[in-house]
């Protein structure tokens, strides 16, 4: 669907400027202004409008940043958001902003009724509200260009209510101006600065029209930094000519104090009344570009092209905000959604702020605006967004946070796929490279190891419960990485290893397994496996352990024996795994770890035991720690040792020894006690050179018909530190 298939034709004065300053110079100005510096006087009016502008101001300083750093589309903040946090947090502002948006009409229509029952006080809300919305709707369907160019008069009807103003007041010719005099029971500082606020947050009008612009880097930034500009000073003038025309007490209890301080009072009713009906204006405009941009991006549904074999054309998105608009008036009274819809455009500046912010600190190469910002001024204007959130209404303000995540959460579900990069990249670049530089100048400890585990796992799917098993082992306290490799010819086989990586990725997320998917090209197994665990890692954080797949075939035992003595070279320890098919997935009962002693291999066995008793399938399984003493006089001994190191290391498991029975070899009470068991943890030995036959057929006898066997060879600088 094209967005915009009509020429953009608007430039910086008409599609910015204009409805920009036209929705801050709104109802606020003529109705709320009086009453601001009537209730904490001249000076703390000017600072609660500097302080209003400073967080406005930066805010429109990060979208000039962002939109001289891309190609805007249609959609406004939408647009912006999406194209740099991606589609989720895109839609999780931009749905809830077109709502804001579409309300938002039905606000300004209310507003405008009320205005004229201040002088036709029997005039009917709803009639007329939804008369305003009609009206409204047919200007913007008949053209764009038209409703813009329609506000000109509207801009020149609130320059004559200002410059009545002026004449008026300096008519009276006061020669003092009172700079703290407000009423004796006057609002709070805080109380009247979140009234004023809404003043100066019509920015985003401008920016909604992004996709009709001729040139909408250069629009974007002029115009919007202009109507800042223009609003700054109106509002710096407005406090100080109505504190020169009357006294604090008329101020706060007459609303209507314009009309009596103007030089020609009726001149401020066309200003007071095209303020509140441009506004509408510019929020009917921009809530169809806002929803035809979700549209675009799949985020909402496609919207239906014909009703009633009628063809409904591009006026669709319109049509439906204004559907939207006209229901919200059957509310009669909006004041308990409005804010929330408040809420809805500062969660859009600070995001904006935010996303202006992050991608100057990521240091993304791509990002290089014309209008360069700093970050500090980003970040201060998103942190005063939220501020000011909390400060208005703290419980609105919750209720749009939730909204917008579970907008988040249920768009994250459909799991969007978008065309273009955005800055969560960049972003976790940035962060990652700054950890990684942190690590390397931290001392490395045995407490601090973790289980980075290389999984050799072949096809994923022909390996699905070794993957799982190093899952378990894992327990997401480190780096999973499930490596598939290739053995043959790097030319021949280098065109699979995209495909063969995303093959193991998707494998790995169906299964619910947290890890990294790598493909590489080998000459041979052997020589691969050792290669990858020498490349495999950056800076300091890289695999501990290797974990390859017990093989039926005794010449593939032999080559992970070699393996295995090579990798402890590289200071890995090697985990092989000979999966029972199954044995586990039913109620587990035990884990059985056979104890030889720190020497060998007795800590790392223990703590994979315990890593594994710790995920949620193995919940209620008991491990066992077992010992086979030589003789009587040793047994004791042994099972006081064994005890006194398991409350010491505070893993949850019993003691077992066992005497050796005369004539029994290790293998046979090994196999007679742990047949019950779900899974077997045993040490596995560093074989000489040329002895890996002889020690790959006893390890065969070894494991005979036992459950799942986890053999374990650690190495390392924290081999038999690690409890």
């Amino acid at each position: 669907m094209a967005l915009d298939p009509k020429p953009a034709k608007l430039g910086t004065f008409y599609g910015v400027f204009t409805p920009s300053i036209l929705t801050i110079l709104g109802v606020v100005l003529f109705l709320r202004t009086g009453w601001v510096v009537g209730n904490v006087g001249l000076l703390a009016t000017l600072a609660i409008v500097v302080l209003a502008h400073l967080i406005t101001l930066s805010t429109g300083l990060s979208v000039s940043a962002i939109a001289t750093n891309m190609k805007v589309g249609a959609g406004g903040a939408y647009y912006m958001i999406s194209r740099s946090l991606g589609l989720e947090i895109g839609g999780a502002i931009g749905i809830p902003l077109f709502l804001a948006q579409t309300f938002s009409v039905t606000l300004y229509a209310f507003g405008l009724a009320e205005s004229l029952r201040l002088f036709w006080p029997d005039l009917p809300m709803r009639p007329v509200a939804a008369a305003t919305v009609i009206a409204v709707t047919l200007l913007a369907n008949r053209s764009t260009e038209l409703a813009l160019k329609l506000q000109f008069p509207i801009m020149v009807a609130i320059g004559l209510a200002l410059t009545s103003l002026v004449v008026g007041v300096a008519r009276q010719g006061q020669s003092q101006i009172p700079l703290w005099a407000g009423t004796a029971e006057g609002a709070g500082f805080w109380t009247v600065f979140a009234v004023f606020f809404p003043a100066v947050t019509g920015l985003m009008a401008g920016i909604s029209l992004s996709g009709d612009l001729k040139d909408p880097k250069r629009s974007i930034t002029v115009g919007t930094l202009a109507a800042i500009g223009v609003g700054f000073v109106v509002y710096l003038v407005v406090p100080i000519v109505l504190v020169a025309g009357a006294d604090a007490d008329v101020l706060v209890s007459d609303h209507l104090v314009w009309f009596k301080v103007a030089a020609v009072p009726w001149l401020v009713f066309p200003g007071l009344f095209g303020a509140i009906f441009s506004s509408a204006v510019g929020s009917i405009l921009g809530a169809p570009r806002t929803l035809e941009a979700l549209e675009h991006d799949r985020v909402i549904p496609a919207l239906p092209r014909r009703l009633f074999g009628r063809e409904l054309g591009d006026s669709v998105a319109l049509m439906l905000s204004a559907a939207v608009a006209l229901a919200a008036v059957g509310l009669g009274n909006l004041n308990a959604v409005a804010p929330v819809l408040t809420m809805f455009f500062l969660t859009t500046y600070a995001v904006v702020n935010l996303v202006a912010g992050i991608e100057q600190l990521s240091g993304d190469p791509s990002y290089r605006p014309t209008l360069r910002v700093h970050w500090l001024v980003s970040l201060a204007g998103a942190l005063g967004c939220l501020w000011v959130m909390a400060l208005i209404n703290p419980l609105a303000a919750i209720a749009a946070v939730v909204v917008e995540i579970s907008v988040y959460a249920l768009l994250r579900r459909r799991s969007l796929s978008a065309s273009f990069g955005d800055l969560r990249y960049g972003a976790s670049m940035s962060l990652i490279r700054a950890a990684l530089l942190r690590m390397k100048r931290l001392p490395v400890d045995a407490r601090n190891w973790r289980p980075n585990i290389l999984v050799f796992a072949g096809d994923p799917n022909k390996r699905l419960e070794l993957l799982q098993f190093a899952s378990w082992l894992n327990q997401k306290r480190g780096i999973l990485t499930v490596s598939r490799l290739l053995v043959g010819d790097l030319e021949e086989l280098a065109p699979q290893i995209e495909e063969e990586t995303q093959r193991t990725a998707k494998v790995l997320d169906e299964q619910g397994i947290v890890a990294f998917a790598e493909t590489e090209i080998v000459a041979t197994f052997e020589e691969g496996v050792l290669n990858v665990c020498q490349a495999n890692g950056i800076g300091g954080l890289s695999s501990n352990t290797v974990m390859i797949g017990w093989s039926s075939k005794p010449e593939r035992v032999i080559a992970r024996l070699r393996i295995a003595r090579h990798a402890a070279l590289l200071g890995k320890s090697t985990i092989l795994c000979r999966i029972a098919s199954r044995r586990w997935s039913g109620q587990l009962r035990r884990i059985d770890v056979w104890w030889g002693g720190l020497a060998n291999n007795g800590d790392m066995l223990l703590l994979f035991a315990h890593l594994v008793s710790l995920n949620h399938e193995w919940s209620g399984a008991r491990i066992a720690v077992k010992s086979i003493a030589s003789n009587a006089m040793t047994l004791e001994q042994t099972e006081r040792n064994l005890s006194e190191l398991i409350e010491r290391i505070r893993i949850d498991a019993d003691a077992v020894v066992l005497p050796r029975p005369e004539g029994a070899t290790i293998h046979e009470v090994i196999h007679r006690e742990s047949q019950g068991a779900d899974v077997v943890f045993m040490g596995l030995q560093e074989v000489a050179e040329n002895d890996e036959a002889a020690y790959a057929e006893r390890l065969a006898r070894l494991i005979g018909d036992l459950p799942t066997v986890i053999l374990v060879h650690a190495a390392g600088p924290f081999a038999g530190r690690l409890l």
